[in-house]
């Protein structure tokens, strides 16, 4: 079937929108009409050729849509469903048995080689050529995207697409991150390092799960000023101060959790300050050398009961857990409308500029 896609020919290069062939669904495939896509930290890195992805190559990966058509042995959704994607699973392995497909053992292959282990892919040229289109399970950056049961979760036939697209990535990593990954306590202490969607979204996780101190910190004014609207209670200017010796100032006895969307290592090495005992440091931003390391501080590190966790997608089981979102969003408690911004498709470009500038939290194109 014949698509709207924007291409990406080659690493750093600008998107280029042109129709490309989409293939039917197979066993266990969707065939979605997408209708809005999330731009995520994620899309671009993949875009830059860092992770060595053939191209030409069709990303996005916070799709949502319209049910086209569906394959053999799907039967939760039907065509003319809404649809949210998030990332693929194989729901096979030991993890995925155990809920927790986030961390599938065959995570990196479905998600980020963007092809088949046997090379192929479901989009193609006018001529027959390849494009890579498997990004997450979805290549999302199209009119029409091949999804999986696993990866496609079913909406209530109100749903605003748009507004709920950034649930399928960043929004449940941070929602996702502080109630699931660190099993947030009410009346405990959260500090997040970064106010971008994930640091806002984990802001909003922090209030859901009633933390008393929410703490924000992140260089942007306008950024923090956001965040003490959505529910920090503090937020700190990194540029301005010392956020560990402002952390303790506010928490003499240390945080229960920090939360690090930045991926700077300084700012994750000055966590260890901010931590209280048995306090948990969770990581879900990706540094720009993806080979960097993290200095431990052992000695402070074994007396204090320190936690490092890494974290993929908010540890989410994304049939269960998109839905309680969504039914948050409904009730007023996840309003990530504050912090969304639209973009034709054709303004794919600029879109993405915008947001490797900072210049939106969360930019979202529409595709019609």
């Amino acid at each position: 079937m014949e698509a709207l896609a924007a291409v990406l020919d080659a690493p750093q290069e600008r998107f280029r929108l042109r129709s490309v062939d989409i293939a039917r669904p197979g066993p266990g495939q969707v065939l979605v009409r997408v209708k809005a896509a999330g731009i995520c930290h994620t899309d671009l890195i993949f875009a830059s050729g860092a992770m060595g992805s053939p191209f030409p190559l069709i990303l996005g990966h916070e799709g949502a849509g319209l049910v086209e058509a569906v394959g053999p042995g799907v039967a939760h959704v039907a065509p003319g469903d809404k649809v949210l994607l998030t990332f693929d699973s194989c729901g096979g392995c030991p993890t995925c048995r155990s809920a927790s497909p986030a961390y599938c053992h065959s995570f990196m292959a479905l998600n980020f080689a963007c092809i088949d282990a046997e090379g192929g892919s479901p989009a193609q040229d006018p001529g027959g050529g390849r494009v890579a289109a498997r990004f997450f399970g979805q290549s999302s950056f199209a009119s029409l995207c091949i999804g999986s049961a696993r990866n496609v979760v079913k909406l209530p036939a109100d749903a605003d697409l748009g507004v709920l697209a950034p649930l399928g990535c960043g929004v449940q990593t941070g929602v996702g991150g502080v109630l699931r990954s660190l099993g947030a306590r009410a009346g405990s202490t959260l500090v997040v390092m970064g106010g971008g969607a994930v640091g806002l979204s984990a802001i909003l996780g922090g209030g859901i799960a009633e933390c008393a101190s929410i703490i924000l910190i992140e260089p942007r004014p306008e950024r923090r000023a956001l965040g003490l609207e959505l529910g920090a209670t503090h937020a700190i200017d990194p540029a301005a101060e010392d956020a560990a010796v402002a952390v303790r100032a506010i928490l003499p006895a240390g945080a229960d959790y920090v939360f690090d969307t930045s991926g700077n290592v300084a700012a994750l090495e000055s966590a260890f300050a901010m931590l209280g005992p048995r306090g948990t440091l969770g990581m879900v931003g990706v540094p720009s050398a993806l080979d960097a390391t993290l200095r431990l501080p052992i000695v402070p590190a074994i007396s204090a009961g320190f936690t490092v966790k890494g974290i993929i997608e908010g540890d989410s089981d994304p049939q269960s857990f998109l839905p309680e979102l969504v039914a948050l969003h409904a009730a007023g408690r996840l309003p990530v409308e504050r912090f969304v911004r639209f973009y034709p498709f054709s303004e794919i470009n600029e879109a993405i500029a915008d947001a490797h500038a900072g210049h939106c939290v969360k930019a979202v194109l529409r595709i019609d």
